[in-house]
């Protein structure tokens, strides 16, 4: 008997240690990303997942253990900060507490966190984080150089949109280079780099990662980006060399007749700051950095245009100029300029080469040109491999759309093209370092495809592949359906969402290229389902920082590059646009739980806010674009159906009630009184000047009136249901289909969704013959256009309405926060069962981990399965009947852990903890 019971002892003690070895902390992170280089922030935020076995897990302690050097955790004199056992839930947003850091140090972590279970873990794998540079005198006397200066009265940092040309000036692209020696053992080589507009920069003659465009772009005349790369194992003992090239971006669009051009922005000609930092194993330490020493020359790029495309002269290449034992000594002496007067760490995931496109078909046009058709329309580059003759000349143009099988660029911008001259040397093989574009074909000029080149005298193709490059944030998002058209509508989507998010969230990859700022919030949710966009939205708000006016106007794109003076202040001065400096930090906290970006946003809020007091006429704001590109009668434009004041005062007061909320997270109170009253004099003057009593109608009774209403809570209780059926009513009278625009297509969703008629959304989605998603997909759209109606005259890649993802996941999928929620911490499982759809399946990588939900429904029966990550907890609504019978994993509701809360709109709601779960509803006809 002793021994049975010793027996079970061990069992029961072992299963217990599998169970403890299960639950740790994983994806350790820091300032929203995996092992960082170039963080500023002297208080660090520090997050981690959490992975359970059990159920209903969450995390009650975490002790966070910090080093300055890799692998000592026992040693003091290392430790710069050890939190001891903090009792306390938090996994997001622990902001660091230890010592001071130190510029470009290296630091070490890892966590170790209890459960409600008691549990201990095990420490986390370590990750670290390095700083990057605070002050001017952490670039150790590195200075910007360049090739030549541009003269001070070409610089032209805000130019008006209608601006003439004085002058033509095709500028230099530099080449620069370093050689220096290495005569100790290096145990890290850190670069810190800013090259503007962008850089490549080469180390001993290999590129230096796999970025394209760095750094991001800013309002270059407020501040530039460096960005941080670990070179370690890139240097050797001996004799080691720097190259950097550099190109325009939106720094400098030359003045080149015959390439596009949408504005005319001159920050300056083409340079560069760097620092190579050398810590050599001995504890010692040497720097490397940009000054007048450095050499310089011209380069292969001999034309490079953000809009007008890149020209390559391959007989000017230098070969191993970028690499050791390179003879400069014909090169010049860089020079000594100014840049900017701030230099901040870029930490935004950088932009890359993310897919590459085979062609599908090949034809040749009626003027001997060939046309590579790749299947897909992107933003990006073409690489082509080539074989020819010494000054043989190869034109292509990219083009999102044909005509009479041609590439045309009327409704993107041209001519935009990439230029190769051949330097006659077995196959060659380029592409464009400095530019971009949106296509789905390409036109060849000057060359034939190998299999059809017999008896041409033209250079051959060898191959052609389309490289789509977009920022590299990281994907934490999947849906499917059994629904085709809804899964090609979400495919439809994400391609226009990846094409336009960059370094900025553009509204197109060609034509404009510029930082629209409604579809960061209108969109916004939609793009955080798929991509951890974090980093990117605290850019984007430190664009608008730095783009804010002094009178507090935050202008309707951001970065600034042109003042833009058509029809007024149209396209500098709407609400909906300029708003995203309120809204977008408020989103910005509630998906991700960063409050610090509300005090830093704060004071730009407070002054834009104050701006809009002094635009407004009796509290209404008329001015701006209103509804954007509704479909009315005439093309699409300026809003056609909504008056203008409605949306621009129905935002001015969504704006008040989120500011008196963020003033009451910072503890304004005065503040949060007076947004509080301003807000009721608003919304008295919006309903009196747009609401007809009698037919319960806001204006013109459009869509995107009565949706923003009623969404904005402008809507007194009374009348809500009235004003809903209006909605309803007018879908409906067109025989489902959908009228709003830009601004207002969003809230008809949100409106509907919240008020559990996803079935009228259904109906307006799931048709082909009218305008909308189905519509664009049948006109052969491969990503989303511009219009409603696909219009080829105007982009044919433009995310701007693309809000019916959000329902996809939101409702079809069902998974959406609670009132209240932060960073999905408490989440709400919904998913809307409508039309003729059978399943769906939805996740998300929240902050705290992976949501799942997926459901499908049989004749008698629905099934859902469910993932909550630890450390939050979740309510399911399931679909029930009167005797419906409810199984999880296979038992009895009664024999189960999770207990039912309530009943609502025909479904039952269950409150459930951490971990994996299997419903099932068996109706009462089975």
């Amino acid at each position: 008997m002793g021994r049975i019971i010793i027996i079970l002892w061990v069992l029961f003690h072992c299963w217990g240690n599998s169970v403890a070895a299960d639950w740790k902390a994983t994806s350790l992170r820091v300032e929203s990303k995996t092992n960082p280089r170039g963080v500023v922030s002297v208080r660090p935020l520090l997050s981690w997942k959490l992975e359970s076995q059990l159920r209903n897990t969450k995390q009650v302690a975490y002790q966070v253990l910090v080093s300055d050097q890799q692998g000592s955790w026992a040693d003091d004199k290392h430790i710069v900060w050890n939190s001891g056992k903090v009792e306390r839930g938090t996994s997001i947003q622990v902001p660091y507490q230890g010592k001071p850091l130190s510029a470009t140090q290296c630091y070490y972590w890892k966590v170790k966190v209890w459960d409600n279970h008691g549990n201990e873990s095990t420490w986390s794998e370590p990750a670290y984080w390095q700083m990057g540079l605070f002050t001017k005198e952490d670039w150790k006397d590195g200075q910007w150089i360049a090739y030549e200066k541009l003269p001070e009265e070409r610089r032209d940092p805000l130019p008006k949109a209608d601006k003439k040309d004085t002058y033509q000036d095709n500028n230099m692209l530099p080449l620069f280079r370093k050689s220096f020696q290495v005569q100790k053992t290096i145990e890290k080589a850190t670069l810190f780099i800013s090259g503007l507009g962008h850089f490549e920069v080469h180390i001993n003659g290999d590129k230096v990662g796999d970025h394209f465009l760095d750094a991001g772009w800013v309002k270059y005349d407020k501040e530039a980006l460096y960005e941080t790369f670990d070179v370690t194992e890139t240097l050797k003992k001996g004799e080691n060399a720097i190259g950097v090239l550099l190109g325009n971006g939106f720094y400098y669009v030359p003045p080149v007749k015959g390439r596009y051009r949408k504005q005319k922005v001159a920050f300056g000609y083409p340079k560069m700051i760097c620092r190579l930092q050398l810590r050599y194993t001995d504890r010692s330490q040497e720097d490397i950095v940009s000054n007048r020493t450095w050499k310089t020359d011209k380069g292969p790029i001999t034309f490079s245009s953000i809009y007008g495309g890149e020209d390559y002269d391959a007989r000017l290449e230098q070969k191993g100029w970028d690499d050791r034992g390179f003879d400069d000594t014909a090169w010049k002496q860089a020079i000594v300029v100014e840049g900017p007067p701030e230099i901040n760490p870029q930490m935004t995931a950088p932009l890359k080469i993310m897919e590459r496109f085979d062609p599908k078909t090949i034809t040749k046009t009626s003027a001997g040109n060939w046309v590579y058709d790749l299947g897909q329309n992107a933003s990006g580059i073409v690489q082509i491999k080539l074989k020819g003759n010494r000054g043989d000349t190869v034109r292509i143009y990219p083009g999102e759309l044909l005509k009479e099988g041609a590439v045309t660029q009327k409704a993107s911008g041209g001519p935009y093209y990439f230029t190769y001259i051949l330097k006659g040397e077995n196959e060659e093989r380029w592409q464009a370092c400095f530019s971009y574009y949106g296509f789905r074909y390409v036109e060849v000029r000057g060359a034939t495809p190998k299999d059809q080149s017999e008896g041409e005298k033209l250079p051959q193709i060898i191959s052609l592949q389309g490289l789509h490059v977009r920022n590299a944030a990281q994907q934490v998002g999947s849906f499917q359906s059994s629904s085709d058209l809804f899964n090609r509508t979400h495919q439809l989507i994400d391609w226009a969402i990846k094409s336009n998010m960059m370094s900025v969230f553009t509204d197109c990859p060609h034509r404009e290229k510029l930082g629209w700022l409604e579809q960061t919030h209108l969109m916004g949710a939609s793009v955080h389902y798929n991509y951890d966009i974090e980093s990117l939205l605290q850019k984007i708000i430190e664009d608008m920082r730095k783009s804010q006016l002094p009178n507090g106007l935050v202008p309707e794109i951001a970065p600034e590059y042109v003042e833009f003076n058509w029809g007024g202040d149209m396209f500098r001065d709407s609400p909906e646009w300029g708003s995203a400096s309120i809204i977008l930090p408020w989103y910005l906290y509630k998906w991700y739980g960063n409050k610090e970006v509300l005090k830093t946003a704060y004071p730009m809020m407070k002054r834009y806010i104050g701006y809009l007091q002094t635009k407004a006429t009796n509290h209404i704001l008329k001015q701006g674009l209103g509804d954007w590109y509704d479909l009315g009668p005439k093309p699409p434009g300026v809003s056609q159906l909504t008056p203008m004041g409605v949306t621009g005062t129905a935002i001015y007061y969504y704006d008040l009630r989120l500011l008196v909320k963020i003033a009451e997270q910072l503890g304004e109170t005065k503040d949060q009184e007076a947004f509080t009253s301003l807000a009721k004099e608003v919304k008295k003057a919006f309903n009196d000047t747009f609401f007809h009593v009698n037919t319960k109608q806001y204006a013109s009774g459009s869509q995107t009136a009565n949706a923003m209403a009623l969404y904005m809570e402008l809507v007194d209780t009374s009348d809500r249901k009235a004003v809903l059926d209006n909605l309803i009513q007018d879908i409906r009278n067109r025989n489902n289909a959908l009228t709003a625009g830009d601004i207002g297509y969003r809230y008809v969703l949100r409106v509907l969704e919240q008020a559990g008629r996803s079935d009228v959304i259904y109906d307006m989605n799931s048709r082909t013959d009218v305008p909308g998603y189905g519509y664009q997909l049948a006109k052969g759209a491969t990503a989303l256009t511009e219009s409603w109606q696909a219009l080829p005259s105007v982009s044919n890649n433009h995310f701007m309405l693309g809000h019916f993802m959000e329902w996809l996941y939101s409702g079809l999928a069902g998974i959406r926060q609670q009132e209240g929620s932060i960073a999905f911490n408490q989440i709400e499982i919904r998913p809307e069962v409508v039309g003729d759809v059978r399943s769906a399946e939805g996740t998300y990588d929240s902050p705290y981990g992976l949501i799942r939900s997926a459901w499908k429904k049989e004749k008698g029966q629905f099934e859902l399965a469910v993932k909550i990550p630890p450390n939050t907890r979740a309510a399911i609504y399931l679909p029930v009947q009167d005797g419906a019978s409810i199984y999880e994993s296979g038992k009895m509701m009664n024999d189960t852990d999770w207990k039912i809360i309530g009943k609502e709109q025909g479904r039952m709601i269950v409150q459930i903890g951490s971990g994996d779960y299997r419903f099932k509803v068996v109706m009462n006809d089975e």
